[in-house]
């Protein structure tokens, strides 16, 4: 699993462990490496430091797609994962979360088509996170039965504009939307937008260090 993360940090160009300045090329390469191998083949290879760290780079770059790149969303999804529904209660959407340890239930309408995502965040946001004190209780009062006019479902609180995949997208091209926009479930929809499956980052780790070490 380490070496997946690793791969997955390198792929999304964010260097691990992470630090608050730019990246350097000292995360996997140091300098005294590059010029040790040119001293060790001086007499047969004219290149530059410069030159072979970018070389170095391509061939890098080249063995990420070539394990990467055939790897489909379809190929990692996780099929019939649990869902919700937009008039579900929340306490049952939150029990069904803690039964099947999961941290996201797609929302999906009678005929099986995505309207929405509800995860732990959405129901934190319900909460007041920055006063501690009664913050159980709170969101136990969130969760509590309320009349059926009232707005204790998961309709209320679900993120309606989800970003979601298809089954045929290559998984590489989901790394930036995983590291850069900052997601954690995407949804994968079939050509009729009706729920297939769904992709976790954690998903995402495990097919990166399988295709390395596969």
């Amino acid at each position: 699993m380490v070496a997946g993360a690793l791969l997955y940090n390198n792929l999304t160009r964010r260097r691990w462990p992470h630090r608050d300045r730019a990246p350097s090329a000292e995360a996997r390469l140091q300098q005294s490496d590059l010029d040790t191998a040119l001293a060790r083949y001086n007499q047969v290879l004219d290149i530059s430091r410069d030159d072979l760290q970018a070389l170095l780079e391509q061939a890098e770059s080249a063995a990420y797609q070539r394990t990467m790149g055939v790897i489909r969303c379809a190929d990692v999804m996780t099929p019939d994962p649990v869902v919700a529904r937009a008039d579900m209660p929340l306490q049952a959407a939150w029990a069904l979360m803690r039964k099947h340890r999961v941290k996201a239930l797609p929302v999906i309408d009678s005929q099986l088509h995505l309207v929405g995502i509800v995860t732990v965040a959405d129901f934190m946001r319900q909460v007041d996170m920055d006063v501690h004190e009664g913050m159980a209780w709170r969101l136990r009062s969130l969760l509590r039965p309320k009349a059926p006019s009232g707005d204790s479902q998961v309709g209320q609180i679900m993120t309606r504009n989800v970003r979601v995949s298809s089954g045929d997208r290559l998984l590489i091209d989901l790394v930036p939307v995983f590291s850069v926009a900052g997601h954690r479930h995407i949804p994968i929809i079939d050509q009729d937008r009706r729920l297939a499956g769904i992709i976790t980052q954690s998903d995402l780790i495990k097919a990166l260090y399988k295709a390395v070490h596969g």
